[in-house]
């Protein structure tokens, strides 16, 4: 049987208070496994759902919805913005955001092509496929623009002349500004095509619901590792 020290009503609260924080965390992160899960079969689901016209999007998209659309009209073909840095099947390589104007609109939909890998040992920016200049119909997943991560030595496209411009993270705002054009909120991710040379397999940027497991899993323990201090921090030695 284990002896135990009478504890000071200070050590009792701050045990009860730190077991209860990190239960309160390992619970929050339960829930964000969850909703995260919704987002991965929502997002799974949109691309399989009928494409519907954009129109009855384009002002306010549903939060955490990947609609999947259709829309006509024309691209810039001769702008383009590369995002720099993004790796498919262990290649780095590029993602490629073109500037589309919808039928009878004033505001310009950013448009995500896919990926192509960098090119030879040196690694070079890949050659640009040819672009439609006729109006053309495209149908694909309207959601959040990449999220930007850390911005560490700035965006390029502030000092970026000549096209196609090179990008570290998508800035909506500065993509505007550079267009001179207004944008809206959120881009295009194309439906797959087999005969295009882009690779399209687009996931949604959120943790996944595995990681969030862990994490309660480690606060979890630390509630229990609280609890463990308190006894051993309390338990009466005896004399040898």
């Amino acid at each position: 049987m284990i002896a135990l020290r009478r504890p000071s009503w200070f050590a009792v609260l701050l045990t009860l208070f730190g077991v209860a924080v990190f239960i309160a965390l390992g619970i929050w992160q339960l829930h964000r496994a969850r909703y995260h899960e919704a987002v991965l079969a929502h997002f799974a689901g949109a691309a399989l759902a009928p494409a519907r016209p954009f129109a009855t999007v384009e002002r306010a998209a549903p939060a955490d919805v990947y609609p999947h659309v259709r829309v006509s009209g024309s691209f810039a073909a001769h702008r383009a913005y590369l995002l720099d840095n993004r790796m498919h099947a262990g290649q780095l390589g590029v993602d490629v955001f073109m500037p589309f104007t919808p039928d009878n609109r004033d505001r310009v939909l950013l448009v995500d092509l896919g990926f192509l890998p960098r090119q030879g040992p040196e690694e070079a920016l890949p050659d640009l496929p040819p672009i439609p200049q006729q109006e053309i119909a495209l149908s694909g997943l309207y959601a959040p623009p990449p999220a930007t991560g850390l911005k560490l030595g700035g965006n390029p496209l502030t000092h970026e002349k000549s096209w196609p411009k090179l990008l570290t993270y998508i800035d909506m705002n500065a993509i505007a500004t550079d267009l001179h054009r207004q944008l809206y909120p959120r881009v295009l991710l194309l439906d797959a095509d087999p005969a295009s040379p882009y690779v399209r397999q687009w996931t949604p940027e959120v943790i996944t619901p595995a990681r969030n497991r862990a994490y309660a899993f480690q606060w979890f323990t630390f509630a229990l590792a609280t609890v463990v201090i308190f006894f051993v921090m309390h338990r009466k030695k005896f004399p040898q």
